[in-house]
């Protein structure tokens, strides 16, 4: 049976106004932009309130526009080159263990942002010596001089979002590249055998469940360590459609099957993200 109404399960829960304002000072006073409200994630509310978020560096509109994406989309300004210094003392003010820091994509620029990202994860480190870092980055369109840039200041974890199965990134991640985007952390783990790589997809965009599972064989062929999968929300109206709800035991199907796989973690229900509690699969293999 194909759900298309909005279930049960999925109820998203407001931000209190009195928490979004704080968060939203502390991120106004170091000029951040986090991509819990960039992307309109469904978790914001949740996060905000325990005094996380997820830093999104690089600006905050993207070069590309993906059908799925809540992000803006425009001509981006140039690095700001206080940026990583300004993650760090926020990361230090929110008291976090764990710094996830992800960016839009930067096609405008020849390393693709690798060099801002590799300066925040060396502030962080700096500043926060005991912090955990995870980085979510773009694909540098596939260049492995930009990669190494990043894995040079050596993340904790490198993510890399293949997003959906290869069938529907015509329609809806049109600018990207699916053994593009594999080969990114296939190169990670050939650079840094011993980091983790991660990975994510979403569920309800049209995808079959044999696409589903050749997904997770490909990353499994890549050596990657950890997989969040969740359902697919439309952030706004001008983005695709869902054509299907999923229901919570098929997440917890597909994390089974995962673990089964090779997978080191995998977190899978509908409302799980990349950045959602990030730490959790770290203190799974007793990193943190």
């Amino acid at each position: 049976m194909v759900i298309t109404k909005k279930p049960e399960w999925i109820r998203v829960k407001g931000v209190d106004e009195s928490i979004l304002n704080k968060m939203k000072c502390l991120l106004d006073r170091y000029h951040l932009h986090t991509v819990c409200e960039s992307a309109v994630c469904p978790n914001m509310g949740e996060c905000f309130k325990a005094g996380t978020a997820t830093f999104m560096i690089l600006g905050n509109s993207c070069t590309r526009n993906c059908a799925f994406c809540g992000v803006d989309h425009g001509k981006p300004l140039p690095p700001d080159p206080e940026e990583p210094a300004h993650v760090a003392q926020a990361a230090r003010e929110l008291g976090l263990k764990h710094v996830v820091i992800t960016s839009v994509t930067r096609d405008d620029l020849p390393d693709g942002g690798a060099a801002q990202f590799a300066a925040t994860i060396r502030a962080v480190n700096q500043l926060l010596p005991d912090a955990t870092t995870d980085v979510l980055i773009p694909d540098l369109q596939g260049s492995y001089d930009n990669l190494c840039i990043i894995m040079d200041a050596r993340p904790d974890i490198l993510a890399h979002n293949l997003e959906t199965v290869p069938r529907l990134y015509a329609t809806c991640r049109q600018q990207a590249d699916y053994q593009v985007s594999l080969r990114v952390l296939e190169n990670a783990k050939k650079i840094n055998p011993d980091g983790f790589t991660k990975s994510g997809i979403m569920l309800g965009l049209g995808e079959t469940r044999d696409e589903v599972l050749a997904v997770m064989e490909d990353l499994r062929s890549v050596d990657c360590d950890f997989l969040t999968i969740g359902q697919y929300l439309r952030p706004a109206p001008e983005n695709i459609e869902v054509k299907e709800f999923i229901q919570p035991e098929v997440f917890e199907e597909l994390r089974h099957i995962g673990m089964k796989m090779g997978f080191t973690y995998v977190a899978s229900s509908p409302f799980v993200r990349s950045s959602f509690h990030a730490e959790e699969a770290l203190r799974h293999v007793g990193r943190i």
